[in-house]
């Protein structure tokens, strides 16, 4: 059996999934970068390696995310392409039909139109940490709740409140105030979600014509109050992939599985 990796170099985590040649997901792992993307990605190897059958071999090598090009060099990567190439190769892979991807990750977002199976457009916001993975984690860390938590406590709300989200400080600010002014944490919370959502739409989806079918990919994806939230904006079902953190990475190894000819793997192993 062959087998392919993928990594997916992002500002908060790194993931790296490898696959079989019957395109099922063979292992996984998730690293914290800290601004460390080598390191992050030794770690990775040594880590998923444990996972794989002893004296398997890989054929070959992708790698996406922020620091794909430094970490293309160290692990001797076969390919190397940005992000939105990768997240569209998965969505498509899993979901043919899809015509919107909604990825948001730990400190950006994104959005890819998908037509015909194709990247007809994408949108990308790498500036303000409003509405990223990030943010929605120090709120939650500060109410003391995981962000499971956090998105279950949402989808319990009744009657949203309106709080500003196009800046991070304003959105903390409010919460707080509408904390000290009694108002329900369900409804704090699923606010915060709503605004998130609308600023999302208004800053990296302006003018996207947003179709279903849409998948919703990124860590993110796991909290259930995001997810209604968008459902009720876009009034869609929205899909969530059953790994939807590892789609950039199990993109990369797709890619990596289609280019089946050419020179041998230039992929150095799992001990950097």
């Amino acid at each position: 059996m062959k087998y392919y990796l993928g990594i997916d170099v992002g500002s908060v985590s790194t993931k790296l999934a490898v696959l079989d040649d019957g395109w099922q997901l063979a292992a996984h792992v998730c690293v914290p970068t800290h601004g460390e993307p080598v390191a992050a990605v030794k770690l990775g190897l040594k880590q998923i390696q444990g996972q794989l059958p002893a004296g398997i071999s890989i054929e070959r090598v992708a790698v996406t995310g922020s620091a794909r090009e430094l970490v293309g060099k160290m692990v001797g990567a076969d390919i190397v392409k940005n992000e939105v190439t990768a997240q569209a190769a998965s969505t498509l892979h899993y979901f043919p039909q899809a015509r919107t991807v909604i990825e948001i990750g730990g400190q950006d977002s994104k959005i890819i139109l998908l037509r015909d199976g194709l990247v007809a457009d994408f949108g990308m916001n790498t500036v303000c940490a409003a509405g990223t993975g990030s943010f929605l984690d120090h709120q939650a860390q500060r109410l003391g709740l995981s962000l499971s938590e956090f998105g279950e406590m949402a989808c319990g709300s009744v009657s949203p409140s309106k709080l500003a989200g196009r800046c991070t400080v304003f959105a903390e600010s409010e919460m707080i105030h509408r904390q000290q002014s009694g108002g329900r944490l369900e409804d704090i919370v699923f606010g915060l979600c709503q605004t998130l959502v609308h600023n999302y739409l208004n800053s990296v989806a302006a003018g996207k014509e947003i179709l279903p079918p849409v998948v919703f990919q990124g860590g993110l994806a796991f909290n259930h109050g995001m997810v209604r939230a968008f459902e009720d904006e876009l009034k869609t079902e929205i899909i969530i992939p059953e790994h939807p953190e590892l789609m950039g990475a199990v993109g990369a190894a797709i890619l990596a599985g289609r280019q089946t000819a050419g020179k041998p793997t230039r992929f150095k192993g799992f001990n950097l």
